[in-house]
C-alpha cells in the first residue's frame, strides 16, 4: 500500500492547488451564482474522498466490502467526468487548469491500477472490516480526509448559499426623488460600488451597472438596477446624467508580476477609454465623471503630510494612479466635470482588507508589519459613498480629491485600535524584510507611508461622521459606548397558510407578551404591497422568513431570524451563536437547503388538497 498511498498524496496535492489556485484565487467559484452546479459536484467529490482516505488510513475493506470501496472509487470518476462537461458548459478553463485536469486524471487512473491487485485479494477475505496500521501513511491520511471533508462542507454550503439571490437576502428599497438621475456606474459589483449602488438607488436615481459578469451582478443588485456587460449597448439617445468610475483589476489579488501589472493598467485605462468613446456618441451627454484612484498617487512619503497639490513618485503604483487620472482628464475636455477621487483604504464589516486584519484578532492575535511607523490614510466605506454623492450633487467641486478622513494613523497606532475593540491581545511583528522577500512589490500596500489630509473636501465643508479611528471602528464592529437599545423591534413577514410558520411566531409573541415585549408580524397575504419597493414579489415572500429593521433594512432567512431572537428574551443566547463564524454558515445552510424547501413542498401539497390556500414556506 505504500505506493497507493504516495500516488493518492499527489493526487491530493495537485487537487488541492487546482482548488486553492482556481476555484478559489482566479474563478471565486463560491461567490459566482452560475457555479452553483459545479460547487455541488465538487463537494460531492470531495466528501467521497474524505469517506475514502479516513477509512483506508485504518481500515481494510475485506470481502463484499471491497466491491462497495470499488464502487465509490468508480463513482469518483463519474462525479470528476460530470464535472469537466459542467466546468465546459459555464466557464472558459484556462489552459494550465486543463493540463492539470489531464495530470489528475492520468495519476488517479495509474493509482487504481497499482491498487487493483490488493483490492482483488481483499475480495477473498470474508466479508469486514479489519483495523490495520500504515504508520505515517495512518495519520496523513486522516489528516487529508479531515481536510477534504471540511472543504467538501464549505462547498456544500456556498452551492446551498447561492441558491437564493443575494439580493433577495439584502434587498435594495428604491427611494422616491422629484428629479431622479440616471447614473452610469462601473465597478458595481465592488466593495465600494455595491454600497454605492445601493445608496443610489436608495435616494431615487436610476442606476445601470457596466460590468465584466452580468449573470453575476443581477443575483447580486436586483431587478431595480439596470446591469450591461459592455456600453455599446447603450444606445445613443440614452440618457445619462452621470458616471462613476471605480472599474479595475483588484490590486491585492495576488503577486504583482509583469503581467498582472500590466492587467492593473489596462482594465483601468480600458474602461476609462470605453466611456471617452461612449461620452462622444451620445447625443446628450452627461455632466459630471468621478473617477477612481488611490492614494498610492503619492508614492511612499514617511511623514510628509500631503494635500490634493502634493506629486507623485516615479514608481508602478504612482505611475498606475496618474495613468488612470491622465485618461480621466481627457474627458474634460468633452465638457464634463471631472472629479479624480484618490482613496484611501476603505474600512467596512462586509469587504475590503478589514476582516482579513481583524480575523486573527478574534483570537487574541495581532500582527504588525515592520515596525508600524508607517502613516495609513483611511476612509469608512459611509463617509466614502457619501463623499461621492457630495461630488455628484455639489457642482462647484472638481478636480483631485483626497477620500481620506482628516485624521490618518500609523499603522502601530490602527493595529491598537482595533485590537481595542476585541479586547487583550498577543502582539507579533512580522519583519519588513520577510514581507518584501515574500510579497515583492506588494508589499508596498502594506509597508508605504501616506500621511494624506482631505484638504479639497474640508475646503468645500464635506462633513465626516466617521474622522477618527476608534468611531470608525466602534461603528463597523458595533461596539459604540453611545449606541442605546432601539425601541422599535424588526417587523416579520410570515406565510399565514403555512401551519408551521404561523404557529412558531404565535409563540414569540407569547414570549413576548409575557416579557413585555412589542414583538410584530404581519401575514404576506394581506401586506405583500410592503415589499414591492424592494423588487419582491409575493411569491418571493413565501420563500423564506423576511424582516424589516426600524431603520428599513429588509434581511431574510437567518438574517432575518438574528434580529427577532436578539429581541425576545430566552433567545438572545441563540441569536449570539447563531451570528457566530462557521455557525451562521451551518445554520444558513441547513434553513436554506433543508428547512425552507421542506416548507415550501409541504405547503404545495397542502395546496393541491385544497387550492384556496398559498405555496411557500417563511
Amino acid at each position: 500500500m505504500t505506493l497507493v498511498f504516495a500516488m493518492l498524496t499527489v493526487q491530493v496535492l495537485l487537487g488541492g492547488f487546482d482548488n486553492l489556485w482556481h476555484h478559489e484565487f482566479s474563478e471565486d467559484l463560491p461567490h459566482k451564482p452560475w457555479a452553483r452546479r459545479e460547487l455541488k459536484l465538487h463537494s460531492a467529490r470531495e466528501l467521497l474522498y474524505a469517506l475514502i482516505f479516513t477509512s483506508i488510513a485504518w481500515l481494510r475493506w475485506e470481502g463484499a466490502f471491497t466491491y462497495l470501496l470499488a464502487a465509490l472509487l468508480l463513482g469518483e470518476i463519474v462525479v470528476t467526468m460530470t464535472d469537466f462537461v459542467v466546468e465546459d458548459q459555464t466557464r472558459r478553463l484556462p489552459k494550465f487548469e486543463r493540463i492539470l485536469h489531464t495530470i489528475l486524471a492520468v495519476t488517479y487512473g495509474a493509482t487504481l491500477a497499482l491498487w487493483a491487485p490488493e483490492l482483488l485479494r481483499w475480495t477473498n477475505e470474508p466479508t469486514g472490516f479489519t483495523l490495520v496500521y500504515y504508520g505515517f501513511w495512518s495519520w496523513l491520511f486522516t489528516l487529508f480526509g479531515a481536510g477534504v471533508l471540511a472543504w467538501g462542507v464549505r462547498d456544500l454550503i456556498a452551492a446551498v448559499r447561492l441558491g437564493v439571490p443575494t439580493w433577495q437576502r439584502h434587498p435594495i428599497k428604491a427611494g422616491r426623488s422629484l428629479l431622479p438621475r440616471t447614473i452610469l456606474v462601473t465597478g458595481g459589483t465592488g466593495f465600494i460600488g455595491r454600497a454605492l449602488v445601493r445608496r443610489l438607488v436608495e435616494r431615487g436615481d436610476n442606476v445601470i451597472v457596466l460590468t465584466r459578469d452580468p449573470i453575476k451582478a443581477r443575483d447580486m443588485l436586483g431587478p431595480l438596477v439596470t446591469v450591461v456587460g459592455n456600453l455599446g449597448s447603450l444606445d445613443d439617445n440614452c440618457r445619462l446624467d452621470a458616471i462613476v468610475n471605480l472599474a479595475g483589476e483588484p490590486l491585492v489579488n495576488g503577486l504583482w508580476t509583469a503581467r498582472r501589472k500590466r492587467l492593473f493598467l489596462n482594465s483601468r485605462l480600458g474602461v476609462t477609454a470605453s466611456i471617452e468613446t461612449l461620452v462622444r456618441r451620445l447625443k446628450r451627454r452627461p455632466t459630471v465623471l468621478i473617477n477612481g484612484s488611490a492614494i498610492g498617487f503619492y508614492g511612499d512619503r514617511p511623514d510628509e503630510i500631503l494635500t490634493e497639490e502634493s506629486g507623485s513618485q516615479d514608481i508602478f503604483m504612482s505611475s498606475l494612479c496618474t495613468a488612470w487620472e491622465d485618461a480621466a482628464k481627457r474627458i474634460e475636455a468633452l465638457g464634463l466635470r471631472v472629479c479624480r477621487l484618490r482613496i484611501g483604504l476603505v474600512l467596512g464589516h462586509d469587504g475590503g482588507v478589514l476582516p482579513s486584519m481583524a480575523l486573527p484578532m478574534r483570537f487574541g492575535l495581532t500582527t504588525q508589519f515592520g515596525a508600524g511607523r508607517n502613516w495609513m490614510s483611511w476612509i469608512h466605506l459611509s463617509d466614502l459613498v457619501r463623499l461621492i454623492e457630495f461630488a455628484l450633487d455639489t457642482p462647484t467641486v472638481s478636480g483631485a480629491i483626497n477620500a481620506t478622513a482628516p485624521e490618518p494613523v500609523t499603522h502601530r497606532d490602527f493595529m491598537r485600535g482595533l485590537g481595542r475593540v476585541f479586547g487583550w491581545q498577543l502582539r507579533l511583528a512580522m519583519p519588513t524584510k520577510l514581507l518584501v522577500t515574500v510579497l515583492g512589490e506588494l508589499s508596498s500596500l502594506f509597508l508605504s507611508s501616506q500621511r494624506v489630509v482631505p484638504a479639497a473636501a474640508l475646503k468645500h465643508n464635506f462633513e465626516f461622521r466617521f474622522a477618527t479611528i476608534d468611531a470608525a471602528l466602534a461603528d463597523i464592529f458595533g461596539h459604540r459606548k453611545d449606541a442605546a437599545p432601539s425601541p422599535a423591534l424588526p417587523l416579520a413577514y410570515v406565510n399565514e397558510n403555512c401551519p408551521i410558520c404561523t404557529a412558531e411566531f404565535r409563540h414569540y409573541q407569547r414570549v413576548a407578551f409575557a416579557n413585555s415585549v412589542k414583538f410584530q408580524f404581519r401575514n404576506i397575504g394581506g401586506r405583500a404591497y410592503d415589499m414591492a419597493a424592494y423588487g419582491l414579489r409575493e411569491g418571493d415572500l413565501k420563500k423564506r422568513l423576511y424582516a424589516t429593521l426600524p431603520d428599513g433594512t429588509v434581511l431574510s432567512g437567518v438574517d432575518a431570524f438574528i434580529p427577532l431572537w436578539r429581541s425576545l428574551p430566552y433567545y438572545r443566547v441563540l441569536a449570539r451563536v447563531v451570528a457566530l463564524p462557521g455557525f451562521y454558515h451551518l445554520a444558513d445552510a441547513i434553513y436554506e437547503g433543508m428547512l425552507a424547501p421542506w416548507l415550501a413542498a409541504r405547503n404545495q401539497r397542502r395546496e393541491m388538497k385544497n387550492p384556496a390556500r398559498c405555496v411557500g414556506g417563511y
